[in-house]
C-alpha cells in the first residue's frame, strides 16, 4: 500500500481484488475507481484519495477482513429515528475516509491513515464472526460506521451477505460521496442509509475534500433506489448555521421528498477544530423551525437531550399526535401501530416492526464489543 503511514504494511496484507463492478481499466493502465465520488484515475503502484484502495499490478485492492472498531449503539445514535425505533444496531467500521473534516468525532479511525495520532490498529474477523457477535448482542441491524463505508463496500457487502442470510437488517452511517456504480453494488444488500449533509456550500466542501453535487446526487440516488434515508446536518457555528444556508438544506430535502427525515445536531469542539464553542439549543430549534417552514414532515434536533423540547419526538403529521417520544437515544414510549398513527391512521414512512422495537441490550447507551465476548 503506497502510502508513508505506519499501518501501510499492515492493511497491504489485509486487502482483497475489488469488485469489478467498481472499477474500469484506462487505456494508459490507469483504473478507474468507483467506490466513492473522486472517482479517482489510479496509476500503477499509488492509492486513490482514501489511501486504502490501491493499484498494485494492474488490480485494484481494496480492505479486506478486518474491523478497526466495534460497538453495539442504539440504532436512534446513528442516528436513525425510522428504522426499528428503539432496537440496537451492531456497529463496526474499517480504516480510512475519502474526506478529512477537521471536526471529525471518529478521527481515530477514519483519519487512521493520513494522521500519525490516529491509531486504530485492525483486528483480524471474518463474517461469519461479526454476525456471531451482533446475534449474541441482540441487534437486529449490523452497520458500516466510524469510517467512510463507501470506500470499503466490497467487505461489507460481504458481512450484510452473511447477515442477510440471518435474517438481519443492514446499514450504512456515510458522508454520501457516493457514484451511482457503488449504489447499485450495495443495492441488493443494504436496508437504511443515513447521510452526512455537511453544508450547501461547495467551497466548504472543497475544505473538507469533497464537492457538494456529488453528495446531493447520491441523496437523490439513495432515495430513487428505496432504501430508507435519514439525512443529517451536523450544524456548526460560523460555518453552516446561517439561516440562509439551513433553509437552503432543508428546500433540497424536500425536493426530494418531504418524508425524509431530516436531523439536526449540535457540534462540539473535536480533533483540529477547537476554535469555537458548541452548537447552542436555540440555533438547532430555529434550524428545525426552518425544516418545518420549508415542508419536511419529520424533523429532529439532537445532541442535546432535554433541551429542544418536541424536536426529540416524532409526531402524526395529520394530527400531530407524539408518536414517538425520545429523550436522546432512549425512547420512552412508541405509539405507531403497523407504520401508521393510531388516532388517525395516517401512515408514517419508515422501516417498522413491533416484534422487534423495544428489545434492547444497550437502553440508550452505547456498549463496547470485544471479539469472543
Amino acid at each position: 500500500m503506497p502510502t508513508s503511514s505506519p499501518l501501510a504494511p499492515i492493511l497491504a496484507a489485509r486487502t482483497a481484488d475489488s469488485a469489478s463492478e467498481l472499477v474500469e481499466r484506462l487505456p494508459d493502465g490507469r483504473l478507474r475507481c468507483y467506490a466513492c465520488g473522486h472517482r479517482c484515475p489510479i496509476p500503477e503502484g499509488r492509492a486513490g484519495v482514501c489511501k486504502v484502495r490501491y493499484n498494485e499490478g494492474g488490480t485494484l485492492r481494496v480492505p479486506w477482513g478486518y474491523v478497526g472498531a466495534l460497538q453495539c449503539d442504539p440504532i436512534e445514535k446513528k442516528p436513525f429515528f425510522h428504522a426499528l425505533p428503539g432496537t440496537d444496531a451492531f456497529s463496526f467500521g474499517m480504516l480510512g475516509c475519502d474526506l478529512h473534516c477537521g471536526y471529525c468525532q471518529n478521527w481515530f479511525t477514519s483519519q487512521s491513515i493520513r494522521d500519525p495520532r490516529a491509531i486504530a490498529p485492525p483486528r483480524d474477523v471474518t463474517p461469519e464472526i461479526l454476525v456471531d457477535l451482533a446475534e449474541e448482542q441482540g441487534a437486529p441491524t449490523v452497520v458500516s460506521t466510524y469510517n467512510e463505508p463507501l470506500i470499503t463496500s466490497e467487505w461489507a457487502v460481504e458481512i450484510f451477505r452473511e447477515a442477510k442470510r440471518r435474517n438481519l437488517r443492514t446499514a450504512y452511517v456515510s458522508n454520501g460521496n457516493g457514484t451511482p456504480q457503488v449504489l447499485d453494488y450495495i443495492r441488493p444488500w443494504i436496508d437504511f442509509y443515513k447521510v452526512d449533509l455537511k453544508s450547501m456550500d461547495d467551497r466548504h466542501y472543497r475544505e473538507l475534500g469533497g464537492v457538494l453535487q456529488n453528495v446531493l446526487d447520491s441523496i437523490r440516488a439513495i432515495y430513487e433506489r428505496e432504501i430508507w434515508l435519514e439525512v443529517l446536518t451536523l450544524v456548526i457555528p460560523d460555518f453552516n448555521d446561517s439561516e440562509a444556508e439551513l433553509r437552503e438544506a432543508a428546500r433540497f430535502i424536500a425536493s426530494v421528498s418531504v418524508d425524509v427525515p431530516w436531523h439536526v445536531t449540535a457540534f462540539h469542539p473535536d480533533y483540529k477544530m477547537n476554535d469555537r464553542g458548541s452548537t447552542p439549543a436555540r440555533t438547532l430549534i430555529r434550524a428545525a423551525e426552518i425544516g418545518a417552514e420549508e415542508g419536511l414532515r419529520y424533523v429532529y434536533a439532537g445532541n442535546i437531550p432535554g433541551r429542544v423540547g418536541e424536536w426529540e419526538n416524532t409526531r402524526c403529521p395529520n394530527c400531530r399526535r407524539t408518536l414517538i417520544e425520545r429523550h436522546g437515544f432512549v425512547v420512552l414510549s412508541n405509539r405507531v401501530e403497523s407504520g401508521r398513527c393510531p388516532r388517525c391512521g395516517a401512515g408514517i414512512p419508515g422501516r417498522w416492526d413491533s416484534s422487534l422495537e423495544g428489545k434492547t441490550r444497550t437502553h440508550g447507551i452505547p456498549l463496547p464489543v470485544l471479539q469472543g465476548s
